[in-house]
This record gives structure tokens, C-alpha cells and sequence, in this order.
């Protein structure tokens, strides 16, 4: 009897550590972009036309609706797309904040996630700083997810999507 329930735990034991879901994850990235902060927000705040300066875009469009529940739909360039809504904006800090509305692991290898983008004033009034902070679930909820929709796969291409973002930002801002 000892050894039958010492099995049982040993079992049960096991099945736990296997039985783990996904965690959620964390991605932050910042610039320094040598425009005004006006500039810099006039670019960004317009939702819908990401992919006038995220090289990882085929194409973007929006609803034109700059408040809670406005939506954009972003093609990206192995053709696959995916429905992003507003959650939060607001004009005069220069902020807004959006989530997954329509998830496509082959778009994008997240289940989930929510991005807040905020523009602030640099150290001189010709400079601005922008962060891109995000959290969000991998591709495959599941318990053994494949390689491409892991929690490693989600966090380079949230950080690559990103760094792409910023560097298209701050070169369509500062020419």
C-alpha cells in the first residue's frame, strides 16, 4: 500500500510539472528621435497608417477612429493579417494603448497581447522620446507549443517589431 501511494504521488508529481500553460511575457523599447514632440506624435497618433513606418508591414489601415474601440488591420510581408483595436488615447499626453482583436500566430506569433506607445519630450525641444511597452502571450497557449509559437518566438519578434518600429519613426520623423 506504501508504495502504491508513494507512485500515485510520484505520478501526480509529474503530471504538474508538465502541466504548465503560458506565462505572460514582457517587451519595452525606447528611442530618441531628433524631431519635436509635436511631429513625432503627428506621425505616430495616426492608427491605421502604421505601415507608413513599420518595415515589417506589407500594408495598414484603419477605421480612422482615434479613441477606445477604433481598429486598424495590419498585413504584414508573408501576406498574413491580423485586427489591432484601440483601447485607450490621448491627444494631449501623446499616448494610446491597443490589443490583439483578431489573433493570426501565422501573422504574428502572439495569442495576446496589448502595446502601450508613448511620446515625450527629450532633453532638448527638438528631441523626442518614444517607448513601445507591450505584454502578451505566446503563439500556442498550449503546454508544448511549437518552436515558431514559443515564448521565445514571441518575445524576438515583439522586440524586432518594435526596434523596426522605432527606427521607422525616427527616420520618417526626422526628414
Amino acid at each position: 500500500m506504501r508504495n502504491l501511494i508513494l507512485s500515485m504521488l510520484v505520478f501526480c508529481s509529474s503530471l504538474s510539472a508538465h502541466a504548465h500553460g503560458p506565462t505572460p511575457q514582457k517587451a519595452k523599447e525606447s528611442i530618441v528621435i531628433n524631431a519635436p514632440v509635436a511631429k513625432v506624435w503627428g506621425i505616430a497618433k495616426q492608427f491605421g497608417a502604421i505601415a507608413d513606418w513599420q518595415t515589417d508591414l506589407r500594408h495598414s489601415s484603419g477605421d480612422g477612429q482615434l479613441q477606445s474601440g477604433g481598429q486598424r488591420t495590419l498585413t504584414f510581408q508573408n501576406g498574413q493579417s491580423l485586427v489591432e483595436e484601440l483601447d485607450y488615447f490621448n491627444e494631449q499626453e501623446h499616448e494610446y494603448s491597443y490589443r490583439l482583436k483578431t489573433e493570426n500566430p501565422q501573422a504574428f506569433p502572439t495569442s495576446s497581447h496589448t502595446v502601450e506607445l508613448k511620446v515625450s519630450a527629450g532633453d532638448t525641444p527638438d528631441s523626442s522620446v518614444v517607448t513601445l511597452k507591450s505584454r502578451f502571450y505566446r503563439g500556442d497557449t498550449g503546454n508544448t507549443p511549437p518552436a515558431e509559437l514559443n515564448d521565445e518566438a514571441a518575445v524576438k519578434a515583439m522586440n524586432q517589431f518594435f526596434t523596426h518600429a522605432l527606427n521607422g519613426l525616427k527616420s520618417k520623423a526626422e526628414h
